[in-house]
Parts: structure tokens; sequence; C-alpha cells
């Protein structure tokens, strides 16, 4: 099973290597690449979308160009930081804070709508749970959204290397760290979530992250909206890659 779940994950990255028509800028900020895909005509207060996981010159890819032609018709601009296969580790997560505070230093929005894919969604809602002042939205495509899922059980070694300790150490203490197990400060800044979830997904399964997320969120009083995808498994296709009501959402958030 870990070597399948891996090599589901390692698919997906080659297939969102493929060439992309949109201008990005890379630059260098402590110590990790970093890129922006600024939009031709930014709107007021440059909004902008942060996209995760980011993996190498090529990711995002092929697979997101309609979520960014829809993104630079509307003036908001995509951006990433490679910081290499972390699971939302405080350190980590710290290291995503810079970026952060880079991109408000190159006068983009200090609040940006937060785009997770896969495991890039725990890499995101581990920032926003630490930092709910620091983004307007959060959007995921089949995220990870707990580290006692796919994390634990299939990406183990990258979690404890991330984290620093040994497993039984972060075992006893897994809801200090888990983003599922601490969103009331996300929820007290009335931050949105929406995520697009197959109910057939066998890596990151949809009752363990999207519909495990949608509960305890709401249960603390946020608002979060989980489109399932009957059927369907962690693909690159059109359910997820062209999902309207995804694509809305971070319209209607981006610059808030």
């Amino acid at each position: 099973m870990h070597r399948l779940a891996t090599l589901a994950l390692l698919l997906l990255v080659t297939l969102a290597h493929a060439d992309t028509p949109f201008a990005r800028v890379s630059f260098e900020t402590g110590g990790h690449q970093a890129f922006i895909i600024a939009a031709p005509n930014p709107a007021p207060g440059k909004p902008w979308v942060w996209y995760a996981p980011t993996l190498g010159a090529n990711l995002p890819g092929a697979g997101h160009h309609w979520y960014f032609e829809r993104c630079h018709q509307a003036g908001i601009s995509i951006a990433g930081i490679d910081l290499g296969e972390v699971r939302g580790s405080p350190a980590s997560t710290e290291k995503f804070a810079a970026f952060h505070g880079e991109m408000v230093r190159r006068g983009y929005s200090s609040r940006p709508v937060l785009l997770g894919q896969s495991r890039g969604g725990l890499m995101m809602l581990a920032f926003a749970v630490r930092h709910p002042d620091k983004l307007s939205a959060f959007a995921g495509i089949y995220p990870v959204c707990n580290l006692g899922s796919w994390p634990m059980k299939n990406s183990k070694a990258a979690v404890l290397a991330d984290y620093g300790m040994p497993e039984a150490e972060l075992t006893a203490h897994l809801s200090r760290y888990n983003p599922a197990d601490n969103l009331q400060a996300l929820a007290a800044k009335k931050v949105p979530l929406f995520t697009v979830h197959g109910d057939n997904d066998i890596i990151v399964p949809l009752d363990l992250n999207s519909a495990l997320l949608k509960q305890r969120y709401e249960a603390a009083g946020g608002s979060i909206t989980v489109k399932i995808i009957p059927g369907e498994g962690h693909k690159v296709g059109p359910s997820f890659f062209e999902c309207r009501e995804l694509s809305d959402f971070i319209l209607a958030n981006a610059g808030k």
C-alpha cells in the first residue's frame, strides 16, 4: 500500500510537469526556490493564489491551466515556494510564513487564497491554522487534512523528518499538530473553506480528510463546502481540475 500510494503521488507530479504557457518568474527566498505567475493586469490590492505542493521548476503545470486562466482574467496572480516533501511541522510552517512575508513585501495582498492539492492541502492547512489572519480562504483538491491519515500511514518517514521527533513522541502529541484538530482560530476568523474530493479516493480517503474537515470545521462554527465526485479517486482530470465551483470560490474570495 505504501508503494502504491507513493507511485500514485509521483504520477500526479509527473502529469503536472508539462510546460506551462504562463510567464513565470522564479526567485530565491530563505534558501528556497519560489515563483510568481503574475496576472497581466493585476486587480486592486494584487490578490493571489498560493499553490502547494510546489516541487521543482514545472509544478504547478498543465493540469492547472484552466484555473490559472480564470485567475488571470480576474487579475489574480499565482505563487508558491518549494520546501520539498514537508508535512506541516511548525518549522516548515514558519518557512511558509517567511515566504508570505516576502510576497507582501513585493506588494501582494496579505490575505491570499490558499490552494492545496493532495499533500499540499496539509501544508496549506497547517499554515492556515497557525496563521489564520494571513489568508482569505482555503481551497483543496482532494487535500490531505488529517495528519493521522495518509501522512502517518504511508508517508511516515517524511513526516518524522519534517517534525524532527521519533514516532512515539509525535503520535503521543498528534492532536497538537494535526490541522483537523486545531480549527478554532480559523473558524473564529470566519475563513471559508472549499474542497473537491472523490468518494473512491483510496490514497487520501474522503472520510478521513475532507469529510472529517467538514465535520470538525462546522462544529467549530466555520463555513465549509465539500463537493464530492462520485466514483472518482486520486487523479488528474476535469472533475478536479476544471471544477467550476472551486474556481468560483477562489474568484469570490481573492482580494478580500
